[in-house]
């Protein structure tokens, strides 16, 4: 069974908010804080990747 990749969003704030974006197919509401020496993080749930702006160059897949 193949699972589609995770989601990245490009992001203008350094912490960001997940909850799956999924209506009843979500999860708990997380925040996390995204490193400026990192310019990503992903969340424990989903694995969706949040890259802010500013690194989006930087970061690339990561």
């Amino acid at each position: 069974m193949n699972r589609p990749a995770p989601e990245t969003k490009i992001v203008t704030d350094w912490r960001v908010a997940c909850d799956g974006s999924g209506p009843g197919l979500g999860h708990p509401r997380v925040w996390m804080q995204i490193p400026p020496e990192k310019g990503f993080v992903e969340c424990g749930y989903c694995d969706a990747r949040f890259v802010h702006e500013s690194m989006k160059d930087e970061v690339g897949d990561a």
